[in-house]
């Protein structure tokens, strides 16, 4: 999502922000990953699908399983990949280029969770923008040398 805002200076600031499928590390100098990546999930899922088949297949005949209940374990199932592509960390930038009258461009960068809080973010940035011609240093973005 790309958002153009004039500030109240007249300087032209572009909004954006990128979904982060990667968790980015708390440090600069940290040097390897805390997570064991991909393996435990992978394995969990196996584990549970293996589970399913093995439930199914020595289910007796004469069991009837209602369709609400399928439904329900679906539902919980997917509820966790579900929550956690809607939790990604979104790296929000505003950023405005240098003007004719001598003023410097400016980067301002943040972190922000959640498809909801970003958008909601953006808006308050480029609220800020065109009413005082800076983001809101209280906010998630901070000035980038």
């Amino acid at each position: 999502m790309t958002r153009l805002v004039r500030g109240a200076d007249g300087r032209m600031w572009t909004v954006r922000s990128r979904i982060e499928w990667r968790n980015p590390s708390p440090d600069g100098d940290f040097e390897h990953d805390v997570s064991g990546g991909q393996g435990p999930g992978v394995m969990m899922m196996l584990i549970v699908i293996v589970m399913g088949v093995i439930l199914v297949s020595w289910t007796p005949e004469q069991v009837v399983v209602p369709a609400w209940l399928i439904l329900a374990l679906i539902i919980l199932f997917l509820f966790f990949p579900v929550r956690w592509s809607l939790r990604r960390p979104w790296t929000l930038v505003a950023e405005s280029k240098a003007t004719p009258d001598e003023q410097p461009p400016e980067l301002w960068m943040g972190q922000v969770r959640g498809v909801l809080t970003v958008r909601q973010e953006a808006s308050k940035v480029s609220r800020n923008i065109e009413m005082y011609s800076l983001p809101d240093v209280e906010g998630p973005l901070q000035p980038v040398d």
